[in-house]
């Protein structure tokens, strides 16, 4: 059925609930697990914010953090895939909007299904993000799992 299943986490709650599922569904199928998360670019009023309070370097710390972030998600994620018993790898895919990171991850990968939240962290992100799993449904070549 299934042979490498991409499952999306931003390391919110609910996208812990897409991971569960996800691993739950690649162990059930004898399925191999791709997990991605994707950072965007640094934004050029942020970096310019930044400057003004005297970092000189902000765009390579933004670098860093997002590194260091995404890092601390996968890591999360493989432990449950390990404790699961799913053989996974762990993609992070940094300067991308979220739905074309999960897109480029899922392609170059070689997925077969893509697995992801209705929509990532809460409050006005919640917006945002929820059009991000819009626009992965949209353009997907492979089926998508969309996780309540």
């Amino acid at each position: 059925m299934y042979r490498n299943i991409l499952i999306a986490t931003d390391g919110s709650e609910l996208s812990g609930h897409a991971v569960a599922q996800g691993l739950a569904l690649a162990k059930a199928v004898g399925a191999n697990a791709t997990l991605v998360t994707v950072t965007e670019m640094w934004s050029p009023r942020d970096m310019a914010s930044r400057v003004v309070l005297g970092d000189q370097f902000p765009t390579e710390e933004y670098d860093k953090q997002a590194a260091d972030g995404a890092q601390a998600i996968l890591a999360a994620a493989a432990g449950l895939a390990a404790a699961a018993g799913v053989p996974c790898q762990s993609v992070h895919v940094a300067d991308h909007a979220p739905a074309a990171g999960v897109l480029k991850a899922a392609a170059d990968g070689g997925c077969d299904l893509i697995v992801i939240a209705t929509h990532g962290r809460g409050g006005l992100t919640r917006l945002v993000l929820g059009s991000q799993t819009s626009d992965v449904i949209a353009g997907a070549t492979v089926p998508v799992l969309v996780c309540h």
